[in-house]
């Protein structure tokens, strides 16, 4: 491989899984690797370990080190929680680095650089635009604050209403009896388990949720059906702020839509690139 080239990673640190792309100085996709959750503001030094690994992977398939690639960082928890300094301050092992939020990436991705909105429904939740060179953004919290209509947020509802039907509160469905089989039927055991549950750990049960509510679990309805409100309202506040084109992106994009508000579905279009190829301009951008 021509050493003479320059080689730009491009990395989708999200609460679920670390993404890395690599491309060459003309574009040509070079290699791609996946690995565990990222997110900076659950565990900054596990999420950086983690980007490291994932960019050491994709470097390794195509007989390079990391520190030839011009990286591109697109990070859940930037805006939230961790400054881009304190990232930068980490010395990570590439030949630039640059950063910014993984909703920001998502968008350039999107539209290749152009005006349009973004609302990502995947662990978290968050709506991004670009109008103008202006950043908009709504929510993002994190899953203490917000993160409304996420894979965390539904599966923390899930959980609730569990607790509710251990203690005769709340008739069981089969949502409630599926996720007692999986965690245990005691107070105990849901309690234990709750103890050092993650977002991701919540966000696991999303997929049961939908595929029980698409069987008419009267619980699980309400929980996507609160969901797809606020994913709803996020796409709503993308519109009113100019952005006339939204893309739904995250593991619930497919998912979604048939709950959605009729209005913001009519705004939905296809996404022209994902966030590698988003962090990947970001960093083109820098080193131009």
């Amino acid at each position: 491989m021509e050493t003479q080239q320059r080689f730009f990673l491009g990395i989708d640190g999200g609460g679920s899984r670390c993404r890395a792309r690599i491309r060459n100085d003309r574009g040509l996709f070079v290699s791609e690797a996946i690995g565990g959750p990222s997110n900076i503001f659950q565990n900054f030094d596990s999420a950086i370990a983690t980007i490291i690994a994932t960019a050491q992977q994709a470097a390794q398939k195509a007989d390079l080190e990391t520190t030839d690639l011009h990286a591109g960082l697109g990070l859940a928890g930037v805006v939230t929680s961790v400054s881009s300094e304190k990232i930068y301050a980490a010395h990570l092992p590439f030949a630039s680095v640059t950063v910014d939020n993984d909703a920001y990436v998502a968008c350039l991705g999107a539209f290749q650089g152009e005006d349009g909105g973004i609302v990502i429904a995947g662990t978290g939740s968050i709506a991004f635009g670009l109008k103008q060179g202006v950043r908009h953004m709504i929510g993002g919290w994190g899953f203490t604050l917000g993160d409304h209509g996420s894979g965390s947020w539904l599966g923390h509802h899930a959980l609730r209403r569990t607790a509710l039907a251990c203690d005769g509160l709340l008739q069981p469905t089969d949502l409630i009896e599926a996720i007692q089989q999986k965690l245990g039927h005691t107070r105990q055991a849901l309690s234990q388990w709750s103890e050092t549950a993650t977002p991701r750990d919540y966000g696991q049960f999303a997929p049961l949720i939908f595929e029980r509510a698409a069987k008419g679990d009267v619980q699980a309805m309400i929980i996507v059906i609160e969901g797809a409100a606020a994913i709803s309202q996020l796409g709503r506040a993308l519109v009113s702020r100019g952005m006339g084109k939204i893309c739904l992106l995250g593991g619930m994009a497919q998912a979604y839509p048939p709950y959605l508000d009729a209005d913001v579905k009519a705004a939905l279009v296809v996404p022209q690139a994902d966030a590698m190829d988003g962090a990947i301009m970001m960093a083109q951008q820098a080193q131009s």
